[in-house]
């Protein structure tokens, strides 16, 4: 398709059609299905999946985490297109894991773009971009210290998945709750981080 979804149910919509096609979908893949500028999507679907139980594998979060902050380093020094390594675009899952995740996050998805969708167009443009950029590197900051803790990385990956929407949708009401999600949670991870005992992981939505 090589086209920038517009939408979460877009973005949903296009991890299927790479499902559907092949055996194994590689990082690649994903890149040319979705376009080269498709910078919140690319943000979105890495948050997302930390909220599922894959979040709860040990290290997980931190590779998603480095790996959306790379993402936004290119936003903030305002490239054109996303960049991926190609040792990572090699990188591949299963079609039937991809498809069955994609599935359960449809309903999701449809959600999110029935409360999000391109208001206050003037928190959208290319300094809140950086603006969102920044904060997304700075909770991506966070992921590694409490991945171990119950839930704790969830909190700076739903704020992260809020940004990344915002930019998906073009939505900037959406940007200016992420930027008040961002600052809580800093602070919920920062409490949670001094106050638990870190004995195990967990994921936050039910996937």
């Amino acid at each position: 398709m090589g086209k920038e979804p517009q939408s979460a149910t877009e973005t949903v919509e296009s991890l299927e059609h790479l499902a559907e096609d092949r055996d194994e979908v590689r990082l690649a893949d994903v890149l040319d299905e979705f376009g080269k500028r498709s910078f919140g999507p690319f943000m979105f679907i890495p948050a997302i999946l930390e909220l599922s139980p894959i979040g709860g594998i040990p290290g997980v979060p931190t590779v998603l985490a480095a790996f959306i902050a790379l993402i936004a380093l290119q936003l903030l020094l305002g490239r054109d297109h996303v960049w991926i390594p190609k040792f990572a675009e090699k990188r591949a899952l299963q079609s039937d894991k991809l498809m069955k995740s994609a599935k359960k996050l449809e309903g999701f998805a449809e959600k999110l773009d029935h409360w999000f969708k391109g208001r206050l167009s003037q928190f959208t443009g290319p300094t809140w971009q950086k603006v969102s950029a920044v904060a997304i590197i700075l909770l991506c900051l966070t992921v590694p210290p409490l991945e171990f803790i119950p839930f704790a990385s969830s909190a700076p990956m739903l704020t992260i998945a809020a940004f990344a929407l915002a930019l998906t949708v073009r939505d900037g009401l959406l940007t200016l709750i992420s930027c008040i999600l961002s600052v809580v949670a800093i602070g919920v991870g920062t409490y949670l981080y001094y106050t638990s005992d870190g004995s195990s992981g967990g994921s936050f939505l039910p996937f």
